[in-house]
Order: C-alpha cells, then structure tokens, then sequence
C-alpha cells in the first residue's frame, strides 16, 4: 500500500542490515512516525506496546526479532532465551508461535556463524510470503463483495461492517479483511466502509486512516451502533480479520466481534472472516481452547488522542476505578458465514478448513 504516494510496508530491514524499522502504530492516525528496532527485546517492547499489532505482522517481527538476537550472540543459549522472550509478548495470536517454530527450525541444525544471517533470509521471506498470502485473499474475497454488489438495486453503493483493524497496518502489506475492500474500491465497485472505532484501543483509527490514505469511502460508528445499522438495513455484509482459528472454525478476534456476529446472524448479514493459512491453530480442536488475553485496565480507564500540546492520554474514568480489559472473543463456527483464505472460500468448519488445506488432515 502507499504511504504519502510512496509504497511502504509496516516492516522492513534497514539499508546497513543491523536493524528493521517498523511504522510506530501509537502515533497514527495523528502522526506518521517510524522506529528503528535493533535488538530482540526492542521489538518484544514494540510487540507488547502495540508499536505494532495483527497477527501477521507480530508474526513477521518476531522473526526479525530472532535475527536481530543472532547478530550479537548466535549461540544456543541465546537462540532458546530469545524465542522464549518473543513467544511470550502476545498469547493470542497463533501466528507469533507459528514464526518463531518456523525460524527456530531453520537455524538450530546451523553451525553458530551461519544464523544471524540464515535468520534474515528467513524472515524476508515469511515478509514476502505474508505480502503474497494477503494479495490472494484479497482476490478470494472481492468474488464475494462482487456478487453482493449485484443484488444491489440500481448500483447502490455496498456497504461492509468491520470491526477493529485487519488492514495492511495489521499485517506486512494489503491487509486480511480490507484486502477484499480494497481490490473492490480499485476495480470501482461502489464500496462503503462502517468503521467501528473498536474501544479500547481504537484501531478503528487506524482503519479509518487506512482507508483514507487508499480513497475508500467509510463512516466511523461507535462498536455498539453496529446492531441498529443491521436492522435497519445499512449493512450488507460484515468483514473481520482473526488472531487465531481453531480447526473447527472457531474465530478468535478482537473484543466485541462476537456481539457483531450476534447481530449479523440476527438479521440475516452475512459475516466472513478474512485468514491466513498460518492463523489457523490445527492443534485446537474449539475455540474454548484459544488463551484470550488480558491487558492493562489502564487501556480502558484513559484514551489517547491529540490536544494542543501534541498526542496524549486523558483519564475518563474516577482515580481507582476497576477495569477488565479482555483483548479478544471468540465467535463460533455456527455464526460465521464463510472463511476467506489465501487458497479459497470455505465454509466455517474442520470439513471446510481440511479441503482447503489437505496436508492438514494428519493434526
């Protein structure tokens, strides 16, 4: 995607090879700032701090992580402290495990001198491999977008929920569910975009920025305005990313997509769900199973935003007031219309996964 007319992904190595910059995700949608990462732990801060954020992406910078780590010390000691340091920034997101296993897996037969750079060639390519992966759903996706919009009466302009942020900025390039929007608006099929503002972190800022900067019309709602546009007749289909499926079609994503689910079954909406082959967890049989992670109250008892002095966080809650700050929900497989992944549209279901991904059918 571009950035200012230039083309810009949300990671990338620096020109001298001892470091990665990443777009500072805090910053947006006021200021578009990026951040030199140099070592394992820098990047575990950006992942924990939501520097950056989306499975993917997580799942890319790890990687890079690995790598930064190996620069300095390539020993097994190292490699073992660094992927146990990065495993645990984020619990949700399976893709985070699936690219520290696979990075793991590259170096350790290595001799000690052949990893830092083995790690970087692998990490490259999981970057590639992701910008690739999402370009495909975006094509699976906009099959759907394209019929829906021929029920439309008169060439009336479709319009698509979504809930939190499942854009390019959630994963190295293009995005899960907005890839679909986005070769929609390009191949000029009158899309809209309801925008929840997703409490309470807003990524529906980041959204909202997202589309902005590609020229793609949107509306941004408060989370809990969803259900009364589906009544109403505003909405014509829902789109939401996930940071982890199970093998039985469980979705796990950010908090409150259940309920949008809830009312998407309720009033006859279909619901789709945008996925990467690696966000699919095959060794959890439902989504009871998904760890769901707890962040800190104060995400919910402050907000950030810019004032006159530059960005800042205002309190909105009493001092001492208690909050829980779930991070994500899981939606049932019952609920979701159909999944969107890199190899096609299926039904939400271990059947639908498995003729997808035959390979998986052993575990």
């Amino acid at each position: 995607m571009k950035v200012q007319g230039r083309s810009t992904r949300t990671i990338w190595p620096t020109a001298d090879g001892r470091a990665v910059e990443i777009i500072d995700q805090t910053q947006l949608p006021h200021a578009f700032a990026t951040v030199r990462l140099e070592s394992a732990e820098q990047v575990a801060d950006a992942i924990r701090s939501m520097r950056l954020r989306g499975a993917p992406l997580i799942g890319a910078a790890a990687a890079y992580g690995v790598a930064l780590a190996l620069q300095g010390d390539p020993s097994d000691a190292t490699l073992a402290r660094v992927l146990a340091l990065l495993g645990a920034t984020r619990p949700t997101a399976v893709n985070l495990r699936w690219a520290l296993e696979r990075i793991g897996a590259v170096v350790t037969p290595l001799l000690p001198a052949a990893r830092a750079e083995a790690a970087f060639l692998e990490a490259g390519r999981l970057a590639d491999e992701d910008v690739a992966i999402n370009a495909s759903i975006g094509a699976h996706g906009v099959d759907l977008l394209r019929a829906a919009h021929r029920k439309k009466p008169h060439g009336e302009r479709l319009n698509v929920l979504t809930h939190c942020n499942a854009g390019w900025l959630a994963t190295v390039d293009w995005g899960t569910a907005l890839a679909p929007i986005y070769r929609a608006h390009d191949e000029g099929i009158p899309v809209h975009v309801w925008v929840d503002e997703t409490r309470p972190r807003i990524q529906g800022a980041l959204t909202a920025w997202e589309l902005a900067a590609h020229g793609v019309p949107h509306t941004v709602i408060v989370d809990n305005a969803g259900g009364h546009l589906m009544q109403h007749g505003l909405v014509d289909l829902c789109i939401v990313g996930t940071d982890r499926t199970t093998r039985n079609g469980d979705v796990a994503n950010k908090i409150g997509t259940y309920l949008k689910a809830l009312a998407a079954f309720d009033n006859g909406v279909p619901f789709y769900v945008g996925l990467p082959g690696p966000t699919i967890d095959w060794s959890l049989a439902s989504g009871r199973d998904i760890p769901i992670e707890e962040r800190a109250p104060e995400e919910v008892t402050s907000i950030g935003g810019r004032a006159a002095g530059g960005l800042t966080a205002v309190e909105v809650y009493p001092s001492g007031t208690l909050a829980a700050n779930y991070g994500f929900d899981v939606t049932p497989a019952r609920l979701v219309t159909a999944l969107i992944t890199e190899r096609g549209v299926c039904p939400a279901s271990e059947e639908g996964l498995l003729s997808l991904y035959p390979e998986r059918s052993n575990g």
